[in-house]
């Protein structure tokens, strides 16, 4: 489970208890096989020293410099690398949700924008080159709204909306609806 600020140096307590060794000693195996790649390098750990991934993980993006998984730390740094017809789509989506339903609270997990209730995510987005994915967290709402969804790319737990979406508050707002009924019962 990744930590509530991202560090990646918060597994290395655990590291060092569960493996036996300093994190000296972790440091100093990461500089003998800096030269391979990520997949080669989480390979290692895990075959030839029982790491699980999330250790290998931690323990591999550190060394390459990365100390923490936390990428964006709000609404506006997530939307700052995307392109501004993007970010005016994933705005008015955000407004129309939030407008309708001003308890959800807009928080940045797995580095994507999404909405919460209490503990449980509600809505999430996630920006591509060429589309746009919005999920509403619940594979039982996307079944559900089937008809409502007819001519949209519909994945297992996201559906695809272009970029320049125009965006269709009703669609979403019953998404929201179903989801928190969902919640509910």
């Amino acid at each position: 489970m990744a930590t509530e600020k991202g560090d990646r140096a918060a597994y290395f307590p655990k590291i060092e208890a569960k493996y036996g060794q300093p994190m000296g000693y972790w440091h100093s195996v990461m500089k003998d096989i800096a030269d391979l790649k990520y997949p080669q390098q989480i390979a290692y750990l895990k075959e030839e020293h029982g790491f699980s991934q999330e250790h290998a993980n931690a323990l591999v993006m550190y060394s390459r410099g990365s100390k923490s998984s936390k990428r964006f730390s709000t609404f506006d740094s997530f939307l700052a690398k995307h392109d501004v017809v993007k970010q005016k789509t994933v705005k008015k989506i955000f407004k129309s949700i939030q407008s309708k339903y001003p308890k959800l609270e807009l928080v940045i997990a797995w580095n994507q924008p999404m909405l919460k209730l209490d503990k449980d995510y509600i809505f999430g987005v996630s920006i591509a080159r060429n589309h746009i994915l919005i999920a509403p967290f619940n594979s039982e709402v996307i079944k559900s709204m089937e008809k409502d969804l007819h001519g949209f790319k519909v994945n297992k737990k996201t559906i695809q909306v272009p970029v320049d979406w125009k965006v269709d508050e009703k669609l979403l707002h019953k998404m929201i609806r179903l989801n928190l009924k969902n919640l509910r019962d």
